[in-house]
């Protein structure tokens, strides 16, 4: 149980505080309601690069990370198409450094050429990197556009190409940052070894007076149901054959999340989940094989993924995946099968309750969906999962006109002809 304190500036800031004397340290997070589905279709990876630009000093902070690292402080930040967060680690006795800086850069971030050229050249070598030159690397890019058709999860944080971020102008960036980057649309936490009444005042201090920002009301295509068989096959410089076969599903949000999430686990956690056992350990088909979803807000993804080893053809491959989620769909999961994995669930949720971190980023994305508390009541869903509603889902989403797969076959080159001479 993670207990904490809420309050609302005036201006729309909604703040957390989880109050820990066990530790000397504190943690500021702040999750921005802004990912890469609130982008423009002909301007996307704006949420990441604007990730990236929030790095590049304010106005009074033209250096962000020295006073951070004078008072010990380390900060991170990630995008997802759904959020952008920003994080600050640090000892307690220097949290007012982390207001500071984080408040300023909600009021004040600096908007210059220079600045954006520095982070969109760092922008497109990560494309080129981790997505472009990367085996296996452009696989979201191939297959988000499969599963969705009008909504933009159709397109993977780091943007649909990299013409979007060249030719991204500062008045684009900062249109940007004037719709997403205010109070109302902020959740902050604070946890450690920290004070509700200090943080109150802190807040209000450093963030009460920033003007709350125009309130939008998002309105997102919705994403219809898959009513047919979708595939691609391609053939690309990577090593292995590859086998991509990915399902719509509902999102976080639909009471369904759990058991699906648990169906994600028996299939593909740990070495005695079924793919492991059953495709690698007795009928040696793949190198590797997982399965596992997006947890998207809004309609997500069931991923089923494995790479055949040599004198295994993909459709072998495809067949065996297919065979193991119809024993799903037929059979309820027995038992103690499903008390195994939901023990295994119901650990990993203690565990996220030891890490400072965890509990100030698992509280925001609560807030975020709802309700803060409602941390604190997702072991009971999990373990309420009956085997009836896990047969029930995969019944729902495993189905070939519900499939969207991506084969990756490995480009073979020529060996060399040795000539020997007598």
């Amino acid at each position: 149980m993670v207990k904490f304190n809420r309050f609302t500036l005036a201006n729309g800031l909604r703040v957390i505080v989880h109050e820990d004397s066990t530790t000397p340290m504190a943690v500021l997070n702040i999750l921005y309601d802004v990912g890469a589905r609130d982008e423009n279709p002909e301007q996307t990876g704006f949420a990441h690069l604007f990730e990236h630009l929030m790095f590049g000093g304010s106005v009074n902070i033209p250096n962000y990370d020295g006073p951070l690292q004078r008072v010990g402080g380390e900060n991170n930040a990630f995008t997802s198409n759904d959020i952008t967060n920003y994080y600050i680690t640090l000892p307690s006795a220097n949290l007012e450094t982390a207001f500071w800086l984080e408040s300023d850069r909600m009021l004040n971030l600096a908007f210059s050429e220079k600045s954006l050229e520095v982070q969109r050249n760092v922008v497109i070598e990560e494309f080129k990197q981790r997505y472009l030159n990367q085996p296996y690397g452009d696989v979201w890019l191939k297959l988000r556009p499969m599963v969705y058709k009008s909504h933009p999860y159709q397109w993977a944080t780091i943007g649909k190409t990299i013409k979007h971020i060249e030719d991204a102008k500062i008045e684009d960036v900062k249109a940007f940052f004037k719709k997403h980057y205010n109070p109302q649309n902020a959740i902050m936490v604070v946890g450690g070894d920290v004070k509700t009444e200090d943080i109150k005042a802190m807040a209000q201090k450093w963030f009460g007076q920033i003007p709350p920002g125009e309130k939008y009301v998002r309105s997102l295509p919705h994403e219809q149901p898959q009513h047919e068989e979708r595939r691609e096959t391609m053939t690309a410089k990577v090593p292995l054959n590859d086998v991509y076969i990915a399902f719509q599903m509902e999102g976080r949000l639909d009471d369904s999340y759990y058991a699906v999430e648990l169906m994600s686990d028996i299939l593909s956690r740990g070495h005695s989940s079924r793919l492991y056992r059953s495709l690698i350990k007795e009928k040696q088909l793949f190198s590797e094989v997982h399965a596992y979803i997006t947890g998207s807000l809004d309609k997500g993804m069931f991923v089923l993924e494995g790479k055949p080893l040599d004198g295994i053809s993909t459709d072998q491959a495809e067949e065996a995946l297919w065979q193991e989620v119809e024993r799903l769909k037929q059979e309820e999961i027995p038992a103690d099968e499903l008390t195994k994995v939901k023990n295994k669930t119901e650990s990993t949720m203690v565990f996220s309750e030891m890490s400072l971190l965890d509990k100030a980023m698992n509280l925001a994305f609560y807030e975020l969906m709802g309700d803060a508390d409602d941390f604190n009541k997702e072991s009971a869903r999990y373990l309420a999962v009956t085997a009836a509603q896990i047969k029930q889902q995969a019944n729902l989403i495993f189905r070939k006109d519900n499939s969207s797969t991506l084969i990756y076959l490995a480009e073979r080159v020529n060996e060399p002809v040795h000539i020997i001479s007598e």
